[in-house]
C-alpha cells in the first residue's frame, strides 16, 4: 500500500495547530490546579480504582476533562510526528523536533501520573509544568523551521543582538522557575479536600524574589526595544519585540494584582497564561533572527543579507545567491547607521 505524502505547507499547518494544543494544556492543568480539583482521580492511569472515568463529582470530572484533553492533544502530537515522516522532501531536523514532542508528552503523562500517586506534591507538579514549557519551545522550533521557505542561514542581525535574545530565554527561564517556586510555596496547592505538602520556604520572599526576577526581565525587554530601534534589523523583528513588550507589562500587571488581591484563583489563572504567552514571545523572538526570507519580504521589508558570503538565500520559490541584483541588499542604510560605522 502507497502511503499518502505530505506536503510541506500541510505540515506547517499541522505544527501550528500542535503548538497552540502544547501551549493550552497548560492553561487548562493549571485550571485543575485552581479549582483544587488535582486529586478528582485519585489514582492513575484510571480515575478511580475500579473506573478509568470520574464519579459525577465536580472536581472528579474537570481532572478527568483535562485528561481527555490531554490525550486529544497526544493524538495531535502523534500525528504531526508520522506526518514529519511522509512529509516530502522529508527532513531530519524537522522529523527529530517532531518526535521530541512525542517523547515530551509521554514524560508528561509519566510526571503527571507521579504528581497524582504522590498526592500532588509540589516538587512533581513542578517539573510538569516545566516540562511543559520545553514543549512548548521545541513546538516554536518545530513550527519555526516547518515553514515551505526556511533554510539554514546566518543570524540576521549583529552579534549583540543576537547575545541579548539569548539571555532574554535564559531570564525568562528563571522568571518561570521561580514563579514555580511560587506556586509551591503558596496556598494554591491543587486539592481544596486533602492537606497537601508545601515548599517550607516565606512566601513573601519568594514572591519578591520572583517579582525581582520578573522586573529583570522587563528591563532587558526595554534594553531589546531600543536595540532593535538602533540596529539593522527587519521590521518582523521589530514586530516581535513588540509583542513581547506587550506580553510582559500585561504579565507584570497581572502579578502585582493577584499578589495584592491575595492570589485569587481567577487571576492566578490568568497568570499562568500571561507566563506560557511570554515565555512564547521571548522564544518567537529569538527564533525572528533566523525567519525565512518570504516571511521577512511579507512583513513588507526588503530581504538584508549581511557579509555571509556566497551562501544560497531563498526568496519565493527560488535560491538566489546574495550579489544577485535582484536581491537588494541593505549594506547603504548598514553603514550610514551609528552602530553600522563602528564596525
Amino acid at each position: 500500500m502507497r502511503l499518502p505524502v505530505v506536503s510541506p505547507a500541510a505540515f506547517r499547518r499541522l505544527t501550528v495547530a500542535v503548538a497552540v494544543a502544547v501551549a493550552a494544556i497548560v492553561v487548562s492543568g493549571a485550571a485543575v490546579r485552581l479549582t483544587g480539583s488535582g486529586l478528582g482521580c485519585p489514582t492513575w492511569p484510571r480515575c478511580t480504582s475500579t473506573s478509568l472515568v470520574s464519579p459525577m463529582s465536580f472536581h472528579g470530572l474537570v481532572e478527568f476533562g483535562n485528561r481527555v484533553v490531554t490525550s486529544i492533544v497526544g493524538v495531535f502530537v502523534a500525528l504531526v510526528a508520522v506526518a514529519a515522516l511522509l512529509r516530502r522532501p522529508r527532513r531530519r531536523d524537522l522529523t527529530l523536533l517532531a518526535w521530541s514532542l512525542v517523547a515530551g508528552f509521554i514524560g508528561q503523562a509519566i510526571v503527571g501520573g507521579l504528581s497524582v500517586l504522590y498526592d500532588l506534591s509540589p516538587g512533581w507538579v513542578l517539573a510538569h509544568f516545566r516540562l511543559s514549557m520545553v514543549m512548548v519551545w521545541a513546538a516554536l522550533v518545530l513550527v519555526h523551521r516547518a515553514d515551505p521557505e526556511w533554510i539554514k542561514r546566518p543570524l540576521a542581525a549583529r552579534r549583540e543582538l543576537i547575545l541579548l535574545g539569548r539571555l532574554l530565554v535564559v531570564v525568562a527561564g528563571i522568571v518561570l522557575v521561580l514563579g514555580t517556586v511560587t506556586t509551591g510555596t503558596g496556598p494554591h496547592a491543587g486539592d481544596g479536600t486533602h492537606h497537601v505538602k508545601r515548599f517550607g520556604l516565606p512566601l513573601e520572599r519568594v514572591t519578591q524574589l520572583h517579582a525581582d526576577s520578573a522586573l529583570l526581565l522587563t528591563g532587558l525587554i526595554v534594553a531589546t526595544l531600543f536595540a532593535v530601534r538602533l540596529t539593522d534589523v527587519s521590521t518582523l523583528v521589530r514586530r516581535r519585540s513588540n509583542w513581547l513588550a506587550a506580553a510582559v507589562v500585561v504579565q507584570v500587571a497581572i502579578g502585582y494584582t493577584q499578589y495584592f488581591l491575595n492570589l485569587p484563583p481567577g487571576v492566578v489563572e490568568l497568570h499562568v497564561a500571561g507566563a506560557t504567552l511570554l515565555w512564547s514571545a521571548t522564544i518567537w523572538l529569538q527564533l525572528g533572527f533566523t525567519a525565512p526570507d518570504s516571511l521577512v519580504t511579507r512583513s513588507g521589508v526588503e530581504v538584508d543579507v549581511r557579509d555571509a558570503g556566497p551562501i544560497a538565500t531563498r526568496v519565493g520559490h527560488e535560491a538566489r545567491d546574495p550579489d544577485h541584483p535582484r536581491l537588494r541588499v541593505h549594506r547603504r542604510r548598514q553603514h550610514n547607521s551609528p552602530l553600522g560605522r563602528s564596525r
